[in-house]
């Protein structure tokens, strides 16, 4: 489509990218906040997901915090929050078939669950954005944000991504060109490593004081369990096998309704390039502790996400001219409670009163949220992901131990991570291979068969969203001295190395992708950026 397209506008006062908690919480308190003004502030929500929580994925657990501040009749409102946390356990793996559970003194504090609550986060993103627009919010699914409007480098506002658009960028017969979207204010709140938020970092420097933002994989499932192994609020931790050296943990979680959702944390700063996070997951199932719920139950969906764990140290610029960058954009999660909806919330509610008071400027924002708590949890955990990456689970387990539980976050130094997740691996004959058995279809199972149960749906006749700067790195470097990971690293079997006429070949099935991040984060060329598909496009979480 060389020829220009002519797009219709709409105006706004506040737009805001991302219906995930972060981005619903800042729309909720505007829209509160409303009440008081003379002049009521217009406010959207886009949500690229075919509707609100279809691309929510997290544990979760949730404390209730940002939640009792923005709504503090939330049980009187009907908040999905149902089953509070009734059982807290931390377990440490020594092999396949032996397990340890860790007495609550050895557990670092912000891992400790009282008081907590278990739920969907995809089913909370869907009440709050019934209050939003309670509340007089416009929030409209189906929408990608795929361009940043920027005037007098000022954002102005967002372009929503074209539809119907074949595979050689052409139009269809049911093309509509994207639309304007235009604010006084524009919050980014994508979730973690958002595409937009990725642009704006690097055009206004947002991250030239931080430290590298480091990420890990989070893949869940979730499943229907017989009744005699149901333990509705119970809560499950756990670390060492089958990671081993590799940073990362697992978690097991009892909703209610007899449902269990069960998932694996891997760090992406691993090493080894050929080592596959699925299948350490998969059969991570089979440990006894784990199987001991999940035996006779029926796995219901799949999911796969990255989660941004850098923590205080990697911390960006929320603020810049006509914009802000909140939640997981931003990176605000603490790696050390495996924790971020809690403080993404706290974000987008600083934000909001950022707005109304008229105080956007970059150091206001950063001084709120410093000030606050959750800027002060998260200063207070800064030096728990580093020393894991730096000491291992073993020793900085015990540094975290004593920093956490005794000396209140106030251990005398501060530990560095600065070299970034893709800069990590090493040459693939370097490195052990490792033979993963094969599924038993019954708690282990193929990628193909997860993404059916995570609802993945894109139009195949559309631009690959998942662009190479450069197509001839997977095979000619990446491949040599890699083995090229991709087919490894994704959890969805997007990347495949294949044969035609004799010669390797590198194929994407897009199709498949459940706009987890990994590729973005992990490919050791960095020659791959994950971009939006149209709008409705990904996967549909249920319940996740």
């Amino acid at each position: 489509m060389s020829q220009p397209v002519e797009r219709e506008s709409m105006d706004f006062d506040v737009v805001i990218v991302g219906a995930g908690p972060a981005g619903l919480s800042a729309a909720c308190r505007l829209a509160q906040l409303n009440a008081e003004r003379d002049e009521p502030l217009s406010i959207c929500v886009l949500e690229k997901g075919s509707e609100v929580g279809a691309h929510i994925l997290s544990g979760a657990v949730i404390e209730t915090r940002a939640l009792d501040e923005l709504f503090p009749d939330w049980r009187e409102r009907g908040a999905p929050l149902n089953t509070p946390v009734s059982g807290d356990e931390f377990y440490w793996l020594a092999s396949a078939d032996r397990g340890q559970r860790v007495p609550a003194w050895l557990v670092p504090k912000p891992l400790h669950n009282a008081g907590n609550q278990v739920i969907s986060l995809g089913n909370l993103c869907r009440w709050l954005a019934e209050q939003a627009e309670a509340l007089g919010v416009e929030v409209f699914p189906g929408f990608a944000a795929a361009k940043v409007l920027i005037k007098n480098d000022c954002v102005v506002g967002i372009e929503t991504g074209d539809m119907g658009v074949d595979a050689q960028g052409q139009p269809k017969d049911s093309y509509m060109p994207g639309m304007h979207l235009r604010a006084r204010h524009t919050i980014f709140a994508e979730g973690a490593r958002g595409h937009l938020g990725k642009q704006l970092q690097a055009q206004f420097g947002l991250a030239k004081d931080a430290d590298p933002q480091h990420y890990g994989l989070g893949i869940k499932e979730l499943w229907d369990i017989p009744a005699d192994q149901h333990r509705p609020g119970h809560v499950m931790h756990g670390a060492g096998w089958p990671l081993g050296k590799t940073g990362g943990g697992w978690f097991l979680y009892h909703l209610e309704n007899q449902q269990a959702v069960v998932g694996l944390i891997v760090d992406l700063n691993y090493d080894n390039p050929h080592l596959s996070p699925f299948d350490e997951f998969q059969r991570l199932k089979h440990h006894p502790v784990l199987a001991a719920t999940l035996s006779g139950g029926t796995r219901v969906s799949y999911g796969a996400r990255a989660i941004a764990k850098g923590g205080h140290h990697a911390l960006p610029r929320m603020a810049f001219p006509g914009g802000l960058l909140i939640g997981c954009d931003a990176g605000t999660l603490n790696m050390a409670k495996i924790k971020g909806t809690h403080t993404a919330m706290k974000s987008g509610l600083l934000a909001a009163e950022a707005i109304v008071d008229g105080d956007t400027d970059t150091l206001d924002l950063d001084t709120r949220f410093a000030n606050s708590w959750a800027g002060r949890e998260l200063a207070a955990t800064r030096n728990f992901g580093p020393v894991l990456h730096r000491y291992g689970p073993v020793l900085g387990g015990a540094l975290n131990l004593l920093d956490q539980n005794l000396l209140g976050g106030r251990l005398p130094w501060t530990v560095r991570d600065t070299t970034p997740d893709h800069a990590s691996l090493k040459p693939a004959g370097d490195c052990a291979p490792i033979a993963y058995p094969k599924p038993d279809g019954k708690l282990s199972f193929d990628k193909l068969s997860s993404v059916y149960l995570s609802n993945t749906q894109h139009d195949e006749d559309q631009p690959v969203h998942l662009r190479l700067a450069d197509a001839s790195i997977p095979l000619t470097d990446n491949l040599a001295r890699f083995d090229e990971p991709a087919q490894r690293y994704c959890p969805a079997g997007v990347y495949e190395v294949t044969e035609v006429d004799g010669q390797p070949h590198f194929q994407i099935n897009a199709q498949n992708c459940v706009h987890c991040k990994t590729c973005d984060i992990k490919d050791p060329a960095q020659n791959i950026t994950w971009w939006v598909p149209e709008g409705g496009g990904g996967p549909n979480y249920p319940n996740l």
